[in-house]
């Protein structure tokens, strides 16, 4: 039987727990069980060309828990959008947490794994590259020179991209990506709930101007010495140093002993590289005494700056959609979560993610071991291929050789019969 104390504990935690789903706001989650597909709409975006790709329902080739299951990419060089509605809401004057998780099985090269907000009306069936967004969030590779995560915001028709650079995973195994924004226009990104960067809307990225520019007016200093590094004045030229020639006669080199002057000319020995030579002379460099550093015209309130108090605020959020171009497709998303709450996202993570990710770890280990050792039987199998073919090789030269020497045999008995 269990203690009071432990008693106690446990209905603390379910205390907490109920306090969290109470006091969170849960606009939208996905956790993609049996019936996904009567809250999702695929795009018919691109079928006329026969370029829309399909989804998979699927649990993936190495996983923590067979029974939870995602959407995946399943067909390389295709086009792929799919959305699902929400009632609309505003986030003015709450936090909002964009989070879900996403895998790249097919070790991807150059793709996408990020989602999008959408506001207003969209016609759903139509959703593609082309439909304007609110928010897109998550991770994007291609190649060695990128690999970040995307935080693009819409305001005034206008995509603003983050100008700091968030790296993001680029491994076969899931993780998790969330963006929260404050209504202090403050933000942060997580990847597996540890932050990676935050900040202010208002520095990182452009949506408004600076609040404080550079002074166009104002003049450096004629008296200003911005040089870090003067002349040694102490510092003198050698006597005689401008006299030092850069090459000298070799004198080790001696006449050919075949040269012939009458027809040759008059000998004269090469040039070589003067060692006493020190190319144009320089004054050491010493320290400015003077120096005040680089100068900079010192910032001013930016008379086009008008702050924007609602700068972080989305109206009319309706809509959660997913619209990628794959060259190689197996990518999977789970687990998508729309909220007001970065404690209940920390915890959906956890409860998901985090419980599978060691399962998944140890799965994507063992798919990776037979699929060195598969590698390894069919190199096995090449070789001793290769072999057999060189042994009946050498068998068919020595049948060939057995034979022409049977018929030049038989040639001399018929030729001995002739006689």
């Amino acid at each position: 039987m269990a203690s009071p104390r432990a008693n106690l504990a446990l209905l603390s935690l379910l205390s907490l727990s109920l306090f969290l789903t109470i006091s969170a706001e849960v606009f939208f989650e996905e956790r993609f069980e049996d019936g996904w597909e009567n809250r999702w709409v695929k795009s018919d975006w691109k079928k006329d060309e026969n370029m829309a790709g399909e989804w998979n329902f699927t649990s993936g080739k190495w996983n923590g828990d067979a029974n939870d299951k995602g959407i995946q990419t399943s067909e390389d060089y295709r086009f792929y959008a799919i959305s699902a509605a929400f009632p609309e809401f505003s986030n003015k004057g709450k936090t909002l947490v964009f989070q879900f998780n996403v895998k790249h099985e097919q070790k991807l090269d150059c793709g996408g794994g990020y989602m999008k907000l959408l506001s207003d009306d969209v016609d759903q069936k139509k959703f593609g590259g082309d439909t304007p967004y609110s928010i897109m969030f998550g991770p994007d590779i291609c190649g060695y020179s990128t690999k970040k995560v995307h935080a693009i915001l819409t305001k005034g028709d206008k995509n603003h991209l983050i100008k700091k650079d968030v790296p993001c995973e680029t491994d076969q195994l899931t993780h998790v990506y969330t963006f929260i924004l404050r209504p202090d226009a403050t933000y942060s990104i997580l990847i597996d709930n540890t932050e990676k960067q935050t900040g202010s809307l208002y520095s990182d990225w452009d949506i408004l101007p600076p609040k404080k520019i550079k002074d166009p007016e104002a003049k450096k200093p004629e008296d200003w010495d911005d040089k870090e590094y003067i002349d040694d004045p102490e510092d003198k030229k050698p006597e005689g140093y401008d006299d030092i020639p850069q090459e000298i006669v070799d004198s080790e080199a001696k006449k050919p002993e075949d040269w012939d002057e009458s027809e040759d000319g008059e000998w004269t020995a090469p040039t070589v590289p003067n060692p006493e030579y020190k190319g144009p002379w320089t004054a050491k460099q010493i320290k400015n005494p003077n120096y005040k550093g680089k100068w900079k015209a010192p910032m001013i309130d930016n008379p086009d700056f008008k702050d924007d108090p609602e700068i972080y605020v989305y109206p009319k959020l309706k809509y959660v959609g997913i619209e990628l171009w794959q060259v190689k497709s197996g990518t999977m998303f789970d687990n998508v979560l729309v909220c007001d709450d970065p404690d209940y996202a920390k915890k959906l993570a956890e409860e998901t993610w985090g419980k599978q990710k060691e399962g998944e770890k140890a799965a994507f280990d063992e798919a990776e071991k037979k699929k060195e050792e598969e590698e390894k039987d069919e190199a096995g199998e090449s070789d001793e291929e290769k072999e057999d073919d060189e042994a009946d090789a050498e068998d068919s030269d020595k049948d060939e050789k057995a034979d022409a020497e049977a018929d030049a045999d038989d040639s001399d008995d018929e030729q001995h019969d002739e006689l």
